[in-house]
């Protein structure tokens, strides 16, 4: 916990997170849901209109490829592998900075690629697919 601002905190390492978009995140978890992934916990970040997904970090590789990273940072995903971890409250948080989408209540953390993969997925699935010159 930090002693200043009294929110608890989380080392990440074998655990991170994927943070995007809520409405992106929305569409990530019928994903996972349809691959059976889950349930993955998932905080949500209210005034940032952003959801984190909790992550086994093991199996994540950096991401080398320019044009990934690129769609990546344009839909606004970040993937948290060290640093702090803010979770929420378990007493109410009257300022909505952090609260569970789907709580932490099992060890069960998915995989980061499987849950990047989601992320991509749901990605492709929002561009527009041309089909020929008409």
């Amino acid at each position: 916990m930090d002693t200043v601002t009294g929110q608890i905190m989380m080392a990440a390492g074998s655990t991170g997170a994927v943070m995007m978009p809520t409405d992106l995140a929305q569409r990530v978890k019928v994903e996972l849901h349809r691959r059976n992934v889950g349930p993955c916990p998932t905080i949500g970040h209210p005034r940032a209109r952003a959801w984190s997904y909790l992550v086994r970090t093991a199996d994540m590789r950096p991401i080398g490829d320019p044009t990934t990273l690129a769609e990546l940072w344009r839909a606004h995903v970040v993937v948290i592998r060290d640093g702090n971890i803010v979770l929420p409250s378990p007493s109410p948080d009257h300022h909505a900075h952090r609260t569970w989408i789907v709580p932490a209540t099992t060890p069960f953390r998915p995989s980061g690629t499987a849950v990047l993969a989601c992320v991509r997925h749901a990605l492709d699935a929002a561009k527009p697919h041309t089909h020929g010159p008409y």
